[in-house]
C-alpha cells in the first residue's frame, strides 16, 4: 500500500493563458455575483441599481467570451498531469466539478441574457453595443429564465466553495502540489521534508 508521504506530485503548471484566463474569469464572477447581490436587494429602479444591472451584464458577457475561449484553449492544451498518487473517486470528482464549472459559466450568462430578453430589456454591451434579441419577450419565459439564473448562480457559489476548499486541502493537507499547476510560484512542500527535518533534530 502506498504510503500518504510517497505521494509523487508533478513540476508541470498549466499554460500562461490558461492561467491568465481561469483567474480574470473567476474575478469577474465574483464581481458579477457580488453585482447581483447588491443590485436585487435595490427596491424599485433606481440610477444605481440601473447602473449596476448594466455593469452586472455587461460582466456576464465577458464571462461567456471568456468562458468560450477557455473552452477551445483547453480543448488544444493538454492540462497538466494530477498527482501520481490522487484516489481514483478524487480524480473523477475533479473531472466532474472542472466540467460542470465550464458548463456553469456558459450556461448562467445563458440564462440572464434570455431572462433579459423575455423581460423585454435590450442588453447593450459596454453600453455601445447592442445585442440582438434572441426570444419575444413572453412573461412566462421572463419567470423561467430567471429562476434557472438564480438557481445556476447559487450551484456555481456553492460549486466555486468545494472547489476552493479542495484546492487548499490539496495544498496544505495532502501537499502534493495540485495548486501550484494554477499557481505556479506557489510550490509545495513534500510531507516527507517535514518527517526528515523532524528525525533531524
Amino acid at each position: 500500500m502506498r504510503h500518504r508521504d510517497s505521494i509523487s506530485f508533478s513540476d508541470e503548471a498549466y499554460t500562461s493563458t490558461a492561467i491568465g484566463l481561469h483567474w480574470l474569469i473567476a474575478a469577474l464572477m465574483i464581481c458579477g455575483f457580488s453585482l447581483g447581490w447588491v443590485m436585487t436587494s435595490i427596491h424599485g429602479f433606481t440610477p444605481a441599481k440601473l447602473r449596476y444591472v448594466s455593469w452586472h451584464k455587461w460582466i456576464g458577457v465577458t464571462v461567456f467570451a471568456l468562458a468560450a475561449l477557455r473552452i477551445m484553449w483547453r480543448a488544444t492544451h493538454r492540462a497538466p498531469p494530477l498527482p501520481a498518487g490522487m484516489a481514483p473517486w478524487q480524480r473523477a470528482a475533479a473531472h466532474f466539478v472542472h466540467v460542470l464549472l465550464y458548463v456553469l459559466m456558459i450556461a448562467i450568462p445563458v440564462t440572464g441574457y434570455l431572462f433579459s430578453s423575455a423581460s423585454n430589456v435590450p442588453v447593450v454591451y459596454l453600453g455601445i453595443v447592442p445585442l440582438p434579441r434572441l426570444i419575444a419577450p413572453d412573461p412566462a419565459l421572463k419567470a423561467l429564465f430567471k429562476t434557472a439564473h438564480l438557481v445556476l448562480n447559487w450551484t456555481l457559489a456553492a460549486l466555486v466553495l468545494a472547489h476552493v476548499g479542495a484546492a487548499l486541502k490539496h495544498q496544505w493537507i495532502d501537499r502534493d502540489g495540485l495548486l501550484a499547476r494554477m499557481i505556479p510560484w506557489l510550490k509545495a512542500k513534500p510531507r516527507h521534508l517535514d518527517f526528515r527535518r523532524l528525525q533531524e533534530k
